[in-house]
Formats: structure tokens, C-alpha cells, sequence
């Protein structure tokens, strides 16, 4: 079965949320598929996005690429709306001066329909989100509407 990247625009993903916004680094750069551009935040904590999927996908690996962040949280939800998440994972990530951080999250195979990403720290006032890769399959289609 065909392994696919379900946090691309060309997917059909969609960021439906995101706490803060600068029209220059937008929060549609994480689904891009591009390392180089990204969605930064402003300087409180926490801060959050949601990624929608617009139909359950089957989830085996979560890959994020950002910079300054410290305390991670990702939660899933299965619902046709952004309610009932249930936490994945939290981790602390860890900080290399002038390096991407890159954090790879392997699962037994999770189910989604959104999925949120919760900063509740960082090593700076301000981080950026470059990349979320969603390696999995496709469940089935529920024909979410946004």
C-alpha cells in the first residue's frame, strides 16, 4: 500500500487554526512540503495549530520540523469537527544552536481526522514551525467540510 505524506496542501490538508499570524510566514507554510519556509509565532506561550484532513487518515509516523521549541503536545481527533482531541505525545525537545530541530514520533498506526499541535514552551520568545510530515495511509473518506 501507497505510504503518503498527509500534511501537504496537495493532499488536501489544511491548517483550520493557528494562535498567532504574520502575513509574512504564513501558518500555510507548514503544509508546503518546504523545509525553507515556515509559520512563526508571536512571543506568548502556549501556541497552537490544527491541521485538517477533510477524511480520517491512518497515521504510522509524525515528523516535525521547527526551531526554539521546547515542550511539545500533539493530539489527535477522529471527530468530523476539531473536538474531543486525545494527547498523542508531549516531549521536550531538545535545542542545538543554529539547527533545525527535526523529531520524528513513530506510532502503532493512529487515527485522525485534525491534528493539534500545542507549544507550551520555548527556548526564545518567538519559534517557527518549518515542516509536519504525516507518513500513513488513507482510512476513509468522511468528507469533512471547513
Amino acid at each position: 500500500m501507497k505510504v503518503t505524506d498527509h500534511c501537504l496542501n496537495s493532499e488536501g490538508a489544511d491548517v483550520i487554526l493557528a494562535t498567532s499570524s504574520d502575513e509574512k510566514y504564513p501558518p500555510e507554510n507548514i503544509i508546503d512540503g518546504r523545509s525553507e519556509t515556515f509559520w512563526t509565532t508571536t512571543g506568548m506561550f502556549p501556541q497552537e495549530f490544527i491541521i485538517c484532513f477533510h477524511k480520517r487518515v491512518t497515521i504510522s509516523k509524525l515528523t516535525i520540523q521547527c526551531y526554539l521549541v521546547q515542550t511539545l503536545r500533539i493530539e489527535k481527533s477522529v471527530s468530523r469537527d476539531p473536538v474531543d482531541f486525545e494527547q498523542c505525545i508531549e516531549k521536550e525537545l531538545q535545542y542545538k544552536e543554529g539547527e533545525l530541530q527535526t523529531e520524528e514520533f513513530s506510532f502503532p498506526e493512529i487515527q485522525a481526522t485534525y491534528l493539534r499541535f500545542m507549544i507550551l514552551s520555548a527556548y526564545d520568545a518567538f519559534v517557527s514551525v518549518h515542516r509536519v510530515i504525516a507518513e500513513g495511509r488513507a482510512a476513509q473518506d468522511i468528507s469533512i467540510q471547513t
